[in-house]
Formats: C-alpha cells, sequence, structure tokens
C-alpha cells in the first residue's frame, strides 16, 4: 500500500515497517535475510502497534505481512536475545531468569517466557480491535503460522507454507497454537499438523480452512490492499463487536452466547454507523460509514 514506513538506521523501526494509507494500518516484517523470524525487540513493536492501531480512529484495519521469501518462521532462536529454547521470547518486564542458562533455569521460567512473550503476541492479534488481515507471503512456521492463524483473515500466496515445526526439535506448540488450530480445523486435524510437522501448502492450508484464499503471489498485495480497503469503509465499530463475539462464542455456552450477542447490539446501536446503516436502508441509498 502507498505511505511512508518510519525507518532510523538498524532500529527496531526498520525491522517493523509501518504506514498507514486510506485508514488501513500495514505492519510489515522485515529480515528478510532470517526469513522474518522475531526478536523480542520486533514482537514488542508488533504488540505496540496492533494497539496503537486499536485506539487510533484514523485506522480502520490492518494487513500483517513479511518481505522476501518468509512471512515469519517463528521466534529468532540465534539471536533473539534470550529466553526459552522454545518459541517464545523475553518480554519487556519479564524477570531476569528468562536469561539464564538452560541449565541455571528454576521452575517457572519458561513458562513466564512463554506467557509474556508468544502468548503476549498471539492475544495482541485477537484482541485488536480493528479486523486484523494476513497477508502470507512465504513460509510462516512455528510462531509465525500462529501468528498468521490468530488474524481474523488469511490471505496466502500460491508459494506460501505452514509448518508445524515445533515437533521437529522436540518442543510442544507454543504461541496459542493448541488453542488456535482445533478451533480452526478440529481436534484431529490440529493432531496430525502437530504430530507430523509436515509443510502444508497455501493450496492444502485453504482446503483446511486455515487460509480464506490462495492468490498468485504477484497479487497477494493488491488483493490484500482490496480487502483492507473494503472493510476500512466499513462499520468499524460493528466489526469489533462482531469480531469479539465469534472470538468469545468458541468458550462459551450457548446462554453466555446469546447474553454477549444482545449486549454487543445494545452498545452497537448508540453508534452514528449503525444509525447511518438504519438510515441509508430507510433511504434507500448506499451507507457512508465513519468508523464512529
Amino acid at each position: 500500500m502507498p505511505g511512508s514506513p518510519r525507518v532510523s538506521g538498524n532500529s527496531v523501526e526498520s525491522l517493523v515497517l509501518h504506514a498507514t494509507d486510506n485508514q488501513v494500518r500495514r505492519i510489515t516484517l522485515n529480515r528478510p535475510e532470517a526469513l522474518n523470524a522475531i526478536t523480542p525487540d520486533q514482537r514488542e513493536r508488533i504488540i505496540q502497534l496492533l494497539a496503537d492501531a486499536s485506539a487510533d480512529p484514523a485506522v480502520r484495519a490492518v494487513v500483517l505481512t513479511g518481505t522476501g521469501r518468509g512471512f515469519c518462521t517463528g521466534a529468532d532462536l540465534r539471536g533473539g536475545g534470550g529466553g526459552s529454547p522454545t518459541v517464545g521470547g523475553r518480554g519487556a518486564g519479564e524477570h531476569a531468569a528468562g536469561e539464564r542458562a538452560a541449565g541455571d533455569r528454576v521452575p517457572g521460567d519458561v513458562a513466564r517466557t512463554i506467557r509474556l512473550g508468544a502468548q503476549r503476541l498471539i492475544a495482541a492479534v485477537l484482541d485488536c480491535e480493528k479486523p486484523v488481515i494476513a497477508a502470507v507471503n512465504g513460509t510462516a512456521a512455528g510462531l509465525g503460522a500462529h501468528l498468521a492463524f490468530a488474524c481474523d483473515l488469511v490471505l496466502a500466496a500460491e508459494s506460501a507454507r505452514f509448518i508445524e515445526v515445533f515437533v521437529r526439535r522436540g518442543l510442544v506448540p507454543d504461541g496459542g497454537g493448541a488453542y488456535l488450530l482445533p478451533r480452526l480445523i478440529g481436534p484431529q486435524r490440529a493432531k496430525e499438523l502437530m504430530f507430523f510437522g509436515d509443510a502444508l501448502t497455501a493450496a492444502e492450508a485453504e482446503r483446511l480452512g486455515l487460509v480464506n484464499r490462495v492468490v498468485p503471489d504477484g497479487e497477494l498485495d493488491k488483493t490484500a490492499r482490496t480487502w483492507a480497503e473494503r472493510l476500512a469503509t466499513g462499520p468499524t465499530r460493528a466489526l469489533a463487536l462482531t469480531k469479539q463475539l465469534v472470538n468469545a462464542s468458541l468458550d462459551s455456552d450457548r446462554a453466555t452466547a446469546f447474553a454477549a450477542e444482545a449486549a454487543a447490539q445494545e452498545i452497537n446501536m448508540t453508534t452514528e454507523d449503525a444509525q447511518e446503516g438504519v438510515a441509508s436502508f430507510v433511504e434507500r441509498r448506499s451507507a457512508e460509514y465513519k468508523g464512529r
């Protein structure tokens, strides 16, 4: 999308590009030489950018993508700066124990690292108040796959691959994988992916329901832009409430889900966009939503 990503030397801002245009915030992982493996600093930057998008009325949709051949190959285990042997990393404010060598860890270190690292990143996507589209341009592995699956909509280039790589390293899935995958494709399919760690092509991921649409590599950016700009002209608060309802419904009984639906409708009817939507229907014209 057009816009001027903020870049400054070798700082984290140059490794996580961001630009806002036509009310769409584009967040781009920019470590192509590492297939966009995420460092702790990058993770914290993404979390902050998503929080900013939620609070900024000028942002009404988000696109998350990467540069080069990788969307994201998980957490940086080689140069990520501390943390666990898993696909988490050391989060801001985490206890210094997260930096201890493997032989010096005490009980609780790894769990704390995951809570403050990978899980916070996935929660930031799930909790973002604006629709988030993953434009998967290449390999999405481990935490990188879960980062895509946490998004509201997933577009994949034909060359994209999705890999539950944890078992290949003798690790348990983290970054919300055991929560996300069974809800997307059912427990048995999720176990198959996690037990074997085989790479899924974009077409296979679409067939399983992990991807909304597969497009030619050269069409990925254009399609993501089209989808995002369409969302950005929609009733933003209604979309946010819809996202909350759908996400919460997977963990709710019927009575709780119905009560949440009624409450969301009550809240939404106080918005200008809801009033505009009803008025446009009565007046037989196209609605013009302002995101308020």
